[in-house]
């Protein structure tokens, strides 16, 4: 009877612990979906899409003075390049003559015996002849004296030209390498800026043009009421008015990054050829306008003069009078007029000063 009772204990016990021991998984309730995670990443702003784009074509801006830069650099080294080309073409040229010279005296002499003038007059016995050759003789040497230090100079500047189209030359594919990067560089931001207004929808994309005339009406009229313009009336010189001619006309024409006209500009492009038209040349990028030419205060400013923007000079307007500019704002915009306050000054310049 106690054997019974300890078995049937015994198999109690087996059928417990094989419950405990079997997978939890087989017990378990079925998960739930996890939640929403709080920490996704929120929607932009219109605000806030407006800053990254403006940011964007400002990027693109500075990217294109530093292309528009190594361009003009390339053109120069490739003018010197061909200057100096030529230069050593004649170099070799007048090295040959010399030499064909030397070798003329060399054959006469081989001719008269190998001996030199001198000693045959020696030899001549003849004392007026002597006196007349050694005349001779002396204009011989210092001719042949200055054929030799000329056929020396000739060489060092052959050398030193074949020296300068070398470093010429290695300049030029560094400014080449820039030009890729620049434009590289312009593509990828312009296109970033592109597919985030692309993203937007219509209505999104008006709201953001009104975004863009609201921030810039703001600015102009702060700075209008800074007194920035106060008892300014400044007639615009000759050459000053040919170029706010020359820049009201393309009025309507589009930004192109790199173009100077006739069809399209950029920023610089189209101040750099205003002044041109009024017969001034100027630097082609912004940044080269802030850095070369003279600097007027604000308040002296005067139409047909630059006003530079942004601290790193990346974009410039020309000032047309009564508060406005005319400027080539970004891609995808047209040549307009616009408030000169509009956009953060760094400075004035005046081409004709």
């Amino acid at each position: 009877m106690n054997r019974r009772h300890c078995a049937s204990a015994a198999i109690t016990l087996v059928c417990a612990l094989a419950l405990l021991t079997a997978p939890v998984q087989a017990l378990a309730a079925p998960v739930p979906d996890p939640a929403p995670s709080s920490t996704s990443p929120a929607r932009k702003t219109l605000e806030e899409v407006r800053d990254e784009i403006d940011t964007l074509y400002r990027q693109a801006g500075a990217s294109t003075d530093a292309y528009n830069l190594a361009k003009e650099e390339a053109k120069r080294q490739s003018k010197e390049i061909a200057q100096l080309t030529e230069e050593i073409t004649e170099g070799q040229e007048r090295i040959a003559e010399l030499k064909n010279r030397a070798g003329a005296q060399a054959r006469e002499q081989y001719r008269n015996g190998g001996l030199p003038m001198g000693a045959q007059l020696m030899l001549s016995g003849d004392p007026n002849l002597f006196l007349d050759g050694m005349n001779q003789v002396r204009q011989g040497q210092q001719a042949t004296k200055g054929m030799l230090g000329e056929l020396e100079q000739a060489q060092e500047d052959l050398e030193t030209y074949t020296q300068d189209a070398n470093l010429n030359w290695k300049k030029l594919e560094a400014n080449r390498l820039k030009q890729a990067k620049a434009k590289k560089s312009i593509n990828a931001r312009i296109e970033a800026a592109k597919k985030l207004e692309a993203e937007l929808e219509e209505e999104e994309r008006v709201r953001l043009r009104t975004l863009e005339r609201e921030a810039a009406s703001t600015a102009q009229k702060a700075w209008l009421s800074s007194g920035a313009l106060k008892d300014i009336d400044r007639e615009a010189s000759a050459s000053g008015k040919a170029a706010v001619a020359f820049a009201t006309a393309q009025i309507g024409k589009p930004y192109v990054w790199g173009a100077a006209g006739p069809a399209s500009y950029d920023c610089s492009g189209l101040t750099s050829q205003a002044w041109a038209a009024a017969k001034r040349p100027i630097p082609r990028t912004s940044q080269e306008q802030w850095r070369q030419l003279p600097r007027v205060a604000v308040q002296d400013m005067r139409p047909g003069d630059l006003i530079i923007y942004y601290g790193d000079a990346s974009h410039v307007g020309m000032y047309v009078g009564g508060g406005s500019i005319v400027h080539a704002p970004r891609p995808g915009r047209d040549i307009t007029l616009a408030g000169a306050g509009s956009m953060e000054i760094l400075g004035v310049v005046r081409p004709d000063k």
